[in-house]
């Protein structure tokens, strides 16, 4: 059961980029970021409403709190890191690193012990996230290539890219610590915080509040979306292994790329055609641990 609640999460997750992606082809992504973070701070607070009422210890609300530092961070400089460099660069440096530092910390923090198949669909889905989330070559037409005047400070990208992914990974981590006794209000607390995360980085990135009905649905929508994704992931992980839930939650990718190509009739890359199987292939062993 946590497997199928791990790609549930993997479904909504991509689902979530692919819907931000597009309103961010025309809209600054950190402000996509922060619309998409508010309207899943409102989806959090159903829930709690819907439950019982659970008294959560301060240690999980700083779990959750620490999820949404992570998630905030790790969000709008995945989105910045876009406008500094191609997205066939920071996208694979991102992703693998939320998904390598968990499963790292997994094994040797909190002592999983994965099953030889599980480890070796861990192995296989590293580098199939990597392949899956590379896009066009830099210098190539379309939303995936690099643009704007940041397009040429690779370096400063990967910088970007590599904190989006320890941003990413500590959420993935954090969410994992949270008990099941303390209830849905860690949730909403990650929710919360990362908005203020995304906010106060505004400065920085140039960005603005404004973003017009449409696009700002479309956001709130995505944001939505992520927040089920998190419940899922949250869920799975108080069923299975936190190694084995985070590379099957962070196969996310495979989401737009699929999406994209039956809704935008955008073609897929040979390396994105091997990724896909790689990450169908990683699917099946670790479901089998």
């Amino acid at each position: 059961m946590g497997e199928l609640l791990a790609v549930a999460s993997a479904l909504c997750f991509g689902t979530t980029h692919f819907l931000s992606g597009l309103v961010s082809r025309h809209r600054h992504g950190v402000t996509v970021a922060a619309c998409a973070q508010a309207g899943g701070t409102a989806v959090s607070l159903v829930p709690p409403l819907l439950t019982r009422h659970a008294n959560a210890p301060p240690a999980s609300l700083g779990w959750g709190a620490l999820s949404g530092l992570g998630t905030g961070v790790g969000v709008a400089c995945l989105y910045w890191s876009m406008n500094q460099g191609p997205m066939s660069v920071v996208v694979p440096v991102s992703d693998v690193t939320a998904v390598g530092l968990p499963v790292l910390a997994g094994i040797t923090l909190l002592g999983d012990r994965p099953s030889p198949p599980a480890l070796t669909g861990i192995a296989l889905g590293l580098p199939a996230l990597w392949l899956v989330s590379r896009g066009k070559p830099r210098g190539a037409r379309g939303p995936r290539a690099g643009h704007g005047p940041g397009a040429d400070r690779p370096r400063a990208a990967v910088v970007l890219a590599l904190v989006a992914g320890v941003g990413l990974a500590v959420h993935f981590f954090a969410l994992a610590r949270i008990p099941a006794s303390a209830g849905w209000s860690p949730v909403v607390v990650s929710r919360a915080v990362s908005v203020a995360v995304i906010l106060a980085l505004f400065p920085a990135t140039g960005a603005s509040l404004r973003l017009p009905r449409r696009a700002a649905a479309v956001a709130a929508v995505a944001g939505a979306l992520g927040t089920l994704a998190t419940i899922l992931y949250l869920l799975a992980t108080r069923q299975e292994l936190l190694s084995v839930a985070v590379v099957l939650s962070a196969l996310y990718p495979a989401v737009p790329v699929l999406l994209a190509l039956t809704f935008l009739r955008e073609r897929i890359t040979r390396p994105q055609a091997v990724g896909l199987l790689g990450a169908g292939l990683a699917i099946g062993l670790i479901a089998l641990n």
